[in-house]
C-alpha cells in the first residue's frame, strides 16, 4: 500500500516553488511537470494552445488522464503553474525556505501548493488502484493569475473537459478566507472587467466654465459608485465595484475633454452585464455628468471569457458529501464553509461545464505579497483528502 508521507509533499513543492513561472513564463515548470508524472508512471500530454486575438501568447498546459476500466464518474482536478511577478520587500528567499512548519516562497500558497498535492495524491491512487471505476482529469494550467484564465479556457473549448461530472479546484482556500485549514469553498462571486468613457468639451482653465469636464465628470461618478445598492446573495454576500485606474489629462492649462475610468466589478449569482450596466448609468445619473459616457466592457478571446460568472454549490450535492466525508475522516472535524469573494478558473469550471466545483486547499499568508509561506502540514492533509476522496468515488 503505496501512503502519502510529509517529506516526499515537501520535496515536490520545494522543487516546483524552486522553478520560476510568472504567468507568460512557465516552459520550464511545464516540462518538470510532465517529466515528473512520466518518471512516476503516468502518462502526461503537454497541451498547447495560441490565443491569438488578444495577447497572440502561445502556452501550455499538462494534462493526466487515469482511465478506469469500468463506467463511473469522471472527475476533474484543477491547479495552475503560474505566479504572480515577485514583488519588492521579500526577507525570505522567494525560491524556497522552510522554517519550522511553513514554507515559504513565490506561489508556495497560490497555488503550487495545491498541484503539489495532487500529484502526490494522483501517484499514490495509480500506484495503490490499477483497476477503478471512471475517469480522472487532472490539469496544470497557465496564465491563472494573467488575463483570462487562458489555460483553463482553453481546455474547456477545446473540449476536453465536456464529460466532467465534478471538479476540485486546489486553491489555497483556508490561505484565502483566513480561517483554520480544513476550509472548503461552495462557490464564488464572478466579475467583470470594464471601462467607463467620459467625453467632455476642451476650454482654457482660466475659464473653465468654457468647456465640459470630463474629469470632474470621472470624479462625480466615482464618487456615487459608493451610494449604489447591491445585491446581496444568502452565501455570496455583495457585490463590489472597484475603481483601478483613472486617466485624464488636460495638459498644462486646458480642461480635459476626455477621462476613462477602468472598473473591476465583482457580482453575485442573478447579476451580469446587464445589471453591471443599469448601475453604471444610475451612479451616472446621480452623478449629473455635463459630458456623455460609453461604457465598455473589456475584449476577450471570446465570449464565453468575457466575464467570471458567480456560482454555488449545495452542499447537500452527492460528491460534495463524499468530499466533506473525506475531509473529515483525515482532518477528524468537519470543515468550515465559505464561499470565494475573488475570482479564479474555479468560476468556469463551476459555470461553464454543468457540473459542481469545489475548491479546497492550504492555509498560509501572503498571497501575491512579500514573504508568501504555506503551512506545510495543511499540504500534506490537502493531499490525503484528494486521495481519499478519489478512493470513495471511484473504487
Amino acid at each position: 500500500m503505496y501512503e502519502i508521507v510529509k517529506e516526499e509533499v515537501v520535496m515536490l513543492l520545494k522543487e516546483l516553488v524552486g522553478i520560476k513561472s510568472p504567468y507568460f513564463q512557465e516552459d520550464s515548470i511545464m516540462d518538470f511537470t510532465k517529466n515528473w508524472f512520466e518518471q512516476n508512471g503516468m502518462n502526461a500530454k503537454m497541451h498547447s494552445y495560441h490565443e491569438n486575438k488578444i495577447t497572440d501568447f502561445k502556452g501550455k498546459n499538462i494534462i493526466v488522464e487515469l482511465n478506469g476500466s469500468d463506467e463511473g464518474p469522471v472527475i476533474c482536478l484543477n491547479g495552475h503553474l503560474d505566479s504572480v511577478q515577485l514583488c519588492s520587500g521579500w526577507k525570505k528567499d522567494p525560491s524556497g525556505e522552510i522554517i519550522e512548519d511553513r514554507l515559504y516562497g513565490l506561489g508556495a500558497l497560490d497555488m503550487k501548493s495545491g498541484c503539489a498535492a495532487t500529484m502526490i495524491a494522483l501517484k499514490a491512487f495509480s500506484k495503490n488502484h490499477a483497476q477503478f471505476k471512471g475517469k480522472i482529469i487532472s490539469s496544470y494550467v497557465s496564465v491563472e493569475e494573467g488575463p483570462y484564465g487562458m489555460g483553463t479556457n482553453a481546455l474547456i473549448e477545446e473540449g476536453y473537459l465536456e464529460d466532467v461530472d465534478f471538479s476540485i479546484i486546489t486553491e489555497p482556500s483556508a490561505g484565502f478566507t483566513g480561517k483554520p485549514f480544513p476550509d472548503l469553498c461552495l462557490g464564488a462571486r464572478g466579475g467583470y472587467g470594464l471601462e467607463v468613457e467620459f467625453f467632455g468639451a476642451s476650454a482654457h482653465a482660466a475659464t473653465p466654465e468654457k468647456g465640459v469636464n470630463a474629469a470632474g465628470d470621472a470624479a462625480r461618478f466615482i464618487c456615487q459608485l459608493d451610494n449604489l445598492h447591491f445585491k446581496e446573495d444568502p452565501n455570496l454576500g455583495k457585490g463590489t465595484a472597484c475603481v483601478v485606474a483613472v486617466e485624464s489629462d488636460g495638459g498644462a492649462c486646458s480642461v480635459p475633454d476626455y477621462a476613462r475610468v477602468k472598473l473591476f466589478w465583482h457580482i453575485v449569482v442573478g447579476e451580469d452585464e446587464k445589471t453591471i450596466e443599469s448601475q453604471i448609468q444610475e451612479a451616472i445619473k446621480k452623478a449629473n455628468i455635463k459630458g456623455s459616457y460609453k461604457i465598455n466592457f473589456r475584449d476577450a478571446p471570446s465570449e464565453a471569457s468575457k466575464g467570471f460568472q458567480p456560482f454555488t454549490v449545495s452542499k447537500d450535492e452527492k460528491y460534495t458529501k463524499i468530499f466533506m466525508n473525506a475531509i473529515e475522516d483525515v482532518c477528524g472535524k468537519p470543515p468550515s464553509l465559505s464561499y470565494f469573494q475573488s475570482i479564479g478558473d474555479f468560476n468556469y469550471l463551476g459555470s461553464r461545464l454543468g457540473a459542481p466545483a469545489l475548491i479546497f486547499g492550504a492555509a498560509g499568508e501572503n498571497f501575491h505579497g512579500k514573504d508568501e509561506y504555506v503551512l506545510i502540514d495543511s499540504v500534506v492533509k490537502t493531499a490525503q483528502v484528494v486521495y481519499s476522496f478519489l478512493e470513495k468515488v471511484l473504487t
